[in-house]
Protein backbone atom coordinates (compact mmCIF):
# COMPACT_ATOMS: atom_id res chain seq x y z
CA UNK A 1 0.00 0.00 0.00
CA UNK A 2 2.78 2.10 0.95
CA UNK A 3 4.54 1.79 -2.49
CA UNK A 4 1.29 2.30 -4.29
CA UNK A 5 0.63 5.67 -2.51
CA UNK A 6 4.55 6.39 -3.47
CA UNK A 7 3.58 5.51 -6.42
CA UNK A 8 0.72 7.79 -6.83
CA UNK A 9 2.57 10.50 -5.36
CA UNK A 10 5.39 9.68 -8.33
CA UNK A 11 2.70 10.18 -10.82
CA UNK A 12 1.48 13.10 -9.35
CA UNK A 13 5.00 14.83 -9.19
CA UNK A 14 5.40 14.07 -13.08
CA UNK A 15 1.99 15.33 -13.91
CA UNK A 16 2.53 18.66 -12.47
CA UNK A 17 6.34 18.54 -13.79
CA UNK A 18 4.89 18.07 -17.24
CA UNK A 19 2.13 20.65 -16.60
CA UNK A 20 4.79 23.69 -15.34
CA UNK A 21 7.40 22.34 -18.09
CA UNK A 22 4.52 22.98 -21.20
CA UNK A 23 3.91 26.32 -19.03
CA UNK A 24 7.38 27.60 -19.20
CA UNK A 25 7.32 26.29 -22.99
CA UNK A 26 4.52 28.08 -24.02
CA UNK A 27 5.74 31.54 -22.18
CA UNK A 28 9.55 31.33 -23.72
CA UNK A 29 7.10 31.12 -27.08
CA UNK A 30 6.09 34.49 -26.07
CA UNK A 31 7.69 38.12 -27.01
CA UNK A 32 7.63 41.46 -26.13
CA UNK A 33 6.14 43.89 -29.60
CA UNK A 34 5.36 47.26 -30.29
CA UNK A 35 1.55 47.41 -31.03
CA UNK A 36 -1.26 50.09 -32.20
CA UNK A 37 -4.67 48.84 -31.24
CA UNK A 38 -6.00 52.50 -32.37
CA UNK A 39 -4.36 55.13 -34.90
CA UNK A 40 -3.37 58.18 -33.59
CA UNK A 41 -0.62 59.80 -31.85
CA UNK A 42 3.03 58.32 -29.87
CA UNK A 43 1.23 57.86 -27.18
CA UNK A 44 -0.95 54.84 -29.32
CA UNK A 45 2.19 52.84 -29.26
CA UNK A 46 1.69 49.86 -26.91
CA UNK A 47 4.07 47.05 -25.13
CA UNK A 48 2.59 44.03 -25.34
CA UNK A 49 3.29 40.34 -24.91
CA UNK A 50 2.10 38.45 -28.09
CA UNK A 51 3.15 35.02 -29.71
CA UNK A 52 6.64 34.25 -31.02
CA UNK A 53 6.49 34.12 -34.79
CA UNK A 54 7.02 30.73 -36.09
CA UNK A 55 9.56 30.68 -39.26
CA UNK A 56 7.71 28.93 -42.65
CA UNK A 57 9.62 27.78 -45.60
CA UNK A 58 12.51 29.53 -46.66
CA UNK A 59 12.37 31.76 -43.55
CA UNK A 60 15.04 32.81 -40.75
CA UNK A 61 13.94 33.83 -37.45
CA UNK A 62 16.14 36.72 -36.31
CA UNK A 63 16.93 37.33 -32.27
CA UNK A 64 16.25 41.21 -32.87
CA UNK A 65 18.83 43.50 -30.92
CA UNK A 66 18.18 46.83 -32.50
CA UNK A 67 15.50 48.11 -34.80
CA UNK A 68 15.28 51.62 -36.60
CA UNK A 69 12.56 54.37 -37.28
CA UNK A 70 11.31 55.26 -40.43
CA UNK A 71 8.62 58.21 -41.89
CA UNK A 72 6.88 55.49 -42.87
CA UNK A 73 6.31 53.90 -39.20
CA UNK A 74 4.55 57.20 -38.32
CA UNK A 75 2.04 56.81 -41.14
CA UNK A 76 1.54 53.81 -40.33
CA UNK A 77 0.87 54.15 -36.72
CA UNK A 78 -1.86 57.09 -37.55
CA UNK A 79 -3.23 54.36 -39.56
CA UNK A 80 -2.19 56.14 -43.26
CA UNK A 81 0.15 53.42 -44.74
CA UNK A 82 -1.24 50.11 -43.66
CA UNK A 83 0.88 46.73 -44.31
CA UNK A 84 1.16 44.44 -47.59
CA UNK A 85 -1.57 42.03 -47.81
CA UNK A 86 -0.89 39.41 -45.47
CA UNK A 87 2.22 40.93 -43.72
CA UNK A 88 1.70 41.49 -40.06
CA UNK A 89 0.38 44.63 -38.80
CA UNK A 90 3.63 45.21 -36.00
CA UNK A 91 5.52 48.52 -37.44
CA UNK A 92 9.29 48.02 -38.38
CA UNK A 93 11.26 47.83 -41.45
CA UNK A 94 14.63 46.96 -40.53
CA UNK A 95 16.38 44.96 -38.21
CA UNK A 96 19.67 43.77 -36.92
CA UNK A 97 20.19 40.56 -34.64
CA UNK A 98 21.45 36.91 -34.35
CA UNK A 99 19.89 34.06 -36.13
CA UNK A 100 17.51 32.34 -33.53
CA UNK A 101 16.27 29.55 -35.74
CA UNK A 102 15.74 28.05 -39.10
CA UNK A 103 12.58 27.44 -41.30
CA UNK A 104 12.48 24.60 -43.86
CA UNK A 105 13.49 24.18 -47.21
CA UNK A 106 16.55 26.74 -46.51
CA UNK A 107 19.10 27.48 -49.36
CA UNK A 108 21.83 28.74 -48.10
CA UNK A 109 23.74 27.97 -45.05
CA UNK A 110 22.77 30.25 -42.14
CA UNK A 111 23.28 29.43 -39.33
CA UNK A 112 22.03 29.82 -35.46
CA UNK A 113 24.09 33.30 -33.89
CA UNK A 114 24.77 34.10 -37.57
CA UNK A 115 24.64 38.27 -37.22
CA UNK A 116 22.40 39.48 -39.73
CA UNK A 117 20.99 42.72 -41.11
CA UNK A 118 16.92 42.38 -43.00
CA UNK A 119 14.85 44.17 -45.05
CA UNK A 120 11.55 44.13 -43.82
CA UNK A 121 7.49 44.11 -44.90
CA UNK A 122 6.47 44.98 -41.32
CA UNK A 123 7.63 43.31 -38.07
CA UNK A 124 10.75 45.24 -36.79
CA UNK A 125 9.39 46.20 -33.49
CA UNK A 126 9.53 43.22 -31.75
CA UNK A 127 11.93 40.61 -29.78
CA UNK A 128 12.06 38.09 -32.73
CA UNK A 129 10.93 38.14 -36.15
CA UNK A 130 10.54 35.54 -39.14
CA UNK A 131 12.30 37.00 -42.79
CA UNK A 132 12.54 35.18 -45.87
CA UNK A 133 16.06 34.24 -46.50
CA UNK A 134 16.67 36.38 -49.68
CA UNK A 135 16.44 39.69 -47.26
CA UNK A 136 19.01 38.57 -44.98
CA UNK A 137 22.40 40.18 -44.89
CA UNK A 138 25.88 39.45 -42.84
CA UNK A 139 26.40 42.15 -40.75
CA UNK A 140 29.89 43.43 -41.34
CA UNK A 141 32.44 42.49 -38.93
CA UNK A 142 33.32 46.12 -37.91
CA UNK A 143 29.61 47.30 -37.50
CA UNK A 144 27.87 46.61 -34.38
CA UNK A 145 24.34 45.34 -34.48
CA UNK A 146 23.05 48.67 -33.41
CA UNK A 147 25.16 49.89 -36.61
CA UNK A 148 23.99 47.96 -39.00
CA UNK A 149 19.92 48.29 -37.95
CA UNK A 150 20.22 51.85 -39.30
CA UNK A 151 21.26 50.05 -43.08
CA UNK A 152 18.50 47.99 -44.44
CA UNK A 153 15.72 50.65 -45.40
CA UNK A 154 17.65 53.28 -44.97
CA UNK A 155 20.40 52.30 -47.69
CA UNK A 156 18.70 49.72 -49.75
CA UNK A 157 15.86 52.27 -50.82
CA UNK A 158 18.55 55.01 -51.67
CA UNK A 159 20.75 52.51 -53.86
CA UNK A 160 17.73 51.56 -55.23
CA UNK A 161 16.98 55.17 -56.24
CA UNK A 162 20.00 55.74 -57.62
CA UNK A 163 21.15 52.67 -59.21
CA UNK A 164 18.07 51.13 -60.53
CA UNK A 165 15.35 54.19 -60.63
CA UNK A 166 17.80 57.35 -62.12
CA UNK A 167 20.63 55.08 -63.09
CA UNK A 168 23.11 57.69 -61.77
CA UNK A 169 26.10 57.97 -64.12
CA UNK A 170 29.92 58.86 -63.08
CA UNK A 171 30.80 62.88 -63.13
CA UNK A 172 26.15 63.44 -62.87
CA UNK A 173 25.18 65.95 -59.84
CA UNK A 174 22.62 64.55 -57.86
CA UNK A 175 20.51 66.94 -55.62
CA UNK A 176 19.21 64.79 -52.73
CA UNK A 177 16.58 66.95 -50.42
CA UNK A 178 16.52 66.03 -46.83
CA UNK A 179 20.44 65.28 -47.03
CA UNK A 180 20.18 64.79 -43.07
CA UNK A 181 17.76 61.90 -43.19
CA UNK A 182 18.57 58.28 -43.07
CA UNK A 183 17.94 57.98 -47.00
CA UNK A 184 19.82 61.22 -47.17
CA UNK A 185 22.90 60.65 -45.43
CA UNK A 186 23.54 57.03 -47.20
CA UNK A 187 22.44 58.57 -50.44
CA UNK A 188 25.23 61.03 -50.23
CA UNK A 189 27.79 58.59 -49.71
CA UNK A 190 26.51 56.09 -52.35
CA UNK A 191 26.59 59.31 -55.07
CA UNK A 192 30.34 59.47 -54.22
CA UNK A 193 30.69 55.80 -54.77
CA UNK A 194 29.32 55.69 -58.21
CA UNK A 195 31.63 58.61 -58.88
CA UNK A 196 29.19 61.43 -59.03
CA UNK A 197 28.97 64.76 -57.47
CA UNK A 198 26.03 64.86 -54.63
CA UNK A 199 24.92 68.65 -53.49
CA UNK A 200 21.64 68.75 -50.71
CA UNK A 201 19.06 70.30 -49.38
CA UNK A 202 18.35 70.13 -45.14
CA UNK A 203 17.00 73.03 -42.72
CA UNK A 204 19.64 73.62 -40.45
CA UNK A 205 23.50 74.71 -40.78
CA UNK A 206 24.61 71.58 -38.59
CA UNK A 207 22.58 69.37 -41.29
CA UNK A 208 24.04 70.78 -43.97
CA UNK A 209 27.61 70.17 -42.44
CA UNK A 210 26.86 66.69 -41.49
CA UNK A 211 26.16 66.28 -44.91
CA UNK A 212 29.24 68.09 -46.37
CA UNK A 213 31.51 66.14 -44.21
CA UNK A 214 29.95 62.92 -45.73
CA UNK A 215 31.09 64.22 -49.17
CA UNK A 216 27.91 66.64 -50.23
CA UNK A 217 29.93 69.08 -52.45
CA UNK A 218 27.56 71.76 -51.69
CA UNK A 219 24.52 72.20 -49.32
CA UNK A 220 21.26 74.37 -49.63
CA UNK A 221 19.33 75.80 -46.25
CA UNK A 222 15.96 75.38 -47.63
CA UNK A 223 14.50 77.60 -45.22
CA UNK A 224 16.40 80.46 -46.07
CA UNK A 225 17.14 80.36 -49.55
CA UNK A 226 16.33 79.17 -53.22
CA UNK A 227 17.55 76.06 -53.56
CA UNK A 228 16.84 76.04 -57.38
CA UNK A 229 19.31 79.04 -57.39
CA UNK A 230 21.57 77.51 -55.66
CA UNK A 231 21.77 74.46 -57.89
CA UNK A 232 21.95 77.11 -61.01
CA UNK A 233 24.57 78.44 -59.44
CA UNK A 234 26.57 75.48 -58.53
CA UNK A 235 26.17 73.68 -61.93
CA UNK A 236 26.71 77.04 -64.27
CA UNK A 237 23.02 77.00 -65.02
CA UNK A 238 23.29 73.24 -66.23
CA UNK A 239 20.80 72.11 -62.99
CA UNK A 240 20.86 68.34 -61.59
CA UNK A 241 20.71 65.59 -63.35
CA UNK A 242 19.09 63.67 -61.19
CA UNK A 243 16.53 64.86 -58.40
CA UNK A 244 15.98 62.25 -55.16
CA UNK A 245 12.71 63.46 -54.29
CA UNK A 246 11.00 62.75 -50.60
CA UNK A 247 9.13 66.04 -50.33
CA UNK A 248 6.93 66.51 -53.39
CA UNK A 249 4.26 68.72 -53.83
CA UNK A 250 5.63 72.09 -52.70
CA UNK A 251 8.59 71.45 -54.37
CA UNK A 252 7.64 70.95 -58.06
CA UNK A 253 8.30 74.13 -59.28
CA UNK A 254 11.80 74.48 -57.71
CA UNK A 255 12.56 71.07 -58.65
CA UNK A 256 11.38 72.00 -62.00
CA UNK A 257 13.37 74.65 -62.55
CA UNK A 258 16.56 73.15 -61.36
CA UNK A 259 16.89 70.14 -63.36
CA UNK A 260 19.00 70.14 -66.41
CA UNK A 261 17.84 68.70 -69.52
CA UNK A 262 16.88 65.44 -69.98
CA UNK A 263 17.03 65.19 -66.30
CA UNK A 264 15.71 62.28 -63.71
CA UNK A 265 13.30 63.66 -61.16
CA UNK A 266 13.18 60.88 -58.69
CA UNK A 267 9.52 60.94 -56.49
CA UNK A 268 9.89 58.61 -53.37
CA UNK A 269 7.92 60.49 -50.83
CA UNK A 270 5.34 63.66 -50.40
CA UNK A 271 6.15 64.93 -46.83
CA UNK A 272 5.75 68.05 -48.65
CA UNK A 273 2.08 67.66 -50.03
CA UNK A 274 0.92 65.45 -52.86
CA UNK A 275 -1.09 68.37 -54.65
CA UNK A 276 0.39 70.48 -57.47
CA UNK A 277 -0.97 73.45 -58.29
CA UNK A 278 0.39 75.01 -61.73
CA UNK A 279 2.11 74.10 -64.77
CA UNK A 280 3.68 71.28 -63.89
CA UNK A 281 3.43 69.22 -67.03
CA UNK A 282 4.36 71.85 -69.54
CA UNK A 283 7.28 73.13 -67.31
CA UNK A 284 8.63 69.26 -67.44
CA UNK A 285 7.82 69.18 -71.08
CA UNK A 286 9.93 71.99 -71.84
CA UNK A 287 12.90 70.23 -69.71
CA UNK A 288 12.62 66.59 -71.61
CA UNK A 289 12.56 65.69 -67.76
CA UNK A 290 11.74 62.63 -66.57
CA UNK A 291 9.32 62.25 -63.53
CA UNK A 292 9.68 58.70 -61.89
CA UNK A 293 8.22 57.41 -58.82
CA UNK A 294 9.00 54.54 -56.58
CA UNK A 295 8.53 52.67 -53.14
CA UNK A 296 10.57 50.07 -51.49
CA UNK A 297 7.85 48.24 -49.27
CA UNK A 298 5.12 47.19 -51.85
CA UNK A 299 7.62 45.07 -53.92
CA UNK A 300 7.56 41.47 -54.60
CA UNK A 301 9.95 39.12 -52.73
CA UNK A 302 11.66 38.42 -56.22
CA UNK A 303 12.54 42.60 -56.58
CA UNK A 304 13.77 42.99 -52.70
CA UNK A 305 16.10 39.66 -53.27
CA UNK A 306 17.05 41.10 -56.57
CA UNK A 307 17.65 44.60 -55.09
CA UNK A 308 19.39 42.86 -51.54
CA UNK A 309 22.06 40.95 -54.26
CA UNK A 310 22.85 43.68 -56.30
CA UNK A 311 23.28 45.18 -53.02
CA UNK A 312 25.68 43.51 -50.86
CA UNK A 313 27.87 42.75 -54.25
CA UNK A 314 28.17 46.47 -54.87
CA UNK A 315 27.92 48.07 -51.86
CA UNK A 316 27.93 46.54 -49.03
CA UNK A 317 31.94 45.34 -48.94
CA UNK A 318 32.40 49.03 -48.71
CA UNK A 319 31.11 49.60 -45.02
CA UNK A 320 34.66 47.42 -44.27
CA UNK A 321 37.72 49.32 -43.83
CA UNK A 322 38.37 50.19 -47.43
CA UNK A 323 39.48 52.98 -49.36
CA UNK A 324 35.99 53.96 -50.33
CA UNK A 325 34.18 53.23 -46.90
CA UNK A 326 30.70 54.04 -46.19
CA UNK A 327 29.50 54.32 -42.67
CA UNK A 328 25.37 54.75 -41.24
CA UNK A 329 25.06 57.56 -39.51
CA UNK A 330 23.18 57.50 -36.53
CA UNK A 331 21.47 60.16 -34.58
CA UNK A 332 20.30 58.46 -30.98
CA UNK A 333 19.33 55.33 -29.60
CA UNK A 334 16.11 54.80 -27.65
CA UNK A 335 15.27 51.35 -25.81
CA UNK A 336 12.34 49.57 -27.04
CA UNK A 337 9.97 50.79 -23.96
CA UNK A 338 10.67 54.25 -24.63
CA UNK A 339 9.06 54.20 -28.58
CA UNK A 340 6.72 57.06 -28.31
CA UNK A 341 9.24 59.53 -27.01
CA UNK A 342 11.83 58.26 -30.39
CA UNK A 343 8.71 58.80 -32.54
CA UNK A 344 8.17 61.70 -31.19
CA UNK A 345 11.68 63.07 -31.91
CA UNK A 346 11.61 62.17 -35.53
CA UNK A 347 7.88 64.52 -35.69
CA UNK A 348 10.21 67.14 -34.20
CA UNK A 349 12.57 66.86 -37.27
CA UNK A 350 15.52 67.06 -34.87
CA UNK A 351 17.31 63.88 -36.12
CA UNK A 352 20.56 63.76 -38.26
CA UNK A 353 20.58 60.43 -39.70
CA UNK A 354 18.51 57.86 -37.91
CA UNK A 355 17.04 56.67 -35.02
CA UNK A 356 17.88 53.27 -33.49
CA UNK A 357 15.52 51.41 -31.26
CA UNK A 358 17.29 49.20 -29.02
CA UNK A 359 15.11 46.13 -28.25
CA UNK A 360 17.40 44.10 -26.37
CA UNK A 361 18.85 47.27 -23.53
CA UNK A 362 22.30 47.36 -24.17
CA UNK A 363 25.55 50.05 -22.73
CA UNK A 364 25.57 53.23 -24.93
CA UNK A 365 27.73 52.37 -28.06
CA UNK A 366 30.39 55.00 -29.64
CA UNK A 367 29.12 55.03 -33.14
Amino acid sequence: MHQILHSGRFLLGNTHQTAWRKCCSSFSKMMQAVCVDVPGGPENLLLRTIPRPQPKDGEVLIKVHATALNRADLLQRRGLYPPPPGETDIIGLEVAGTVDSLGPRLKRGWKPDDRVMALLSGGGYAEYVSVPEELLMLVPTNLTLCQAAAIPEAWLTAFQLLALIAQVKEGEVVLVHAGASGVGTAAVQLVRLFGAVPIVTAGSPEKLKMAEELGAAAGFNYKEESFAQGVHDFTGGKGADVILDCIGGCNWEQNVNCLATDGRWVLYGTMGGRAVEGDLLGKLLSKRGHLLSSLLRSRSLQYKADLVSAFSGRALPHFSDQAVSLRPVIDSTFNLEDIAEAHRHMEANKNTGKIIINVIPQKQETQ
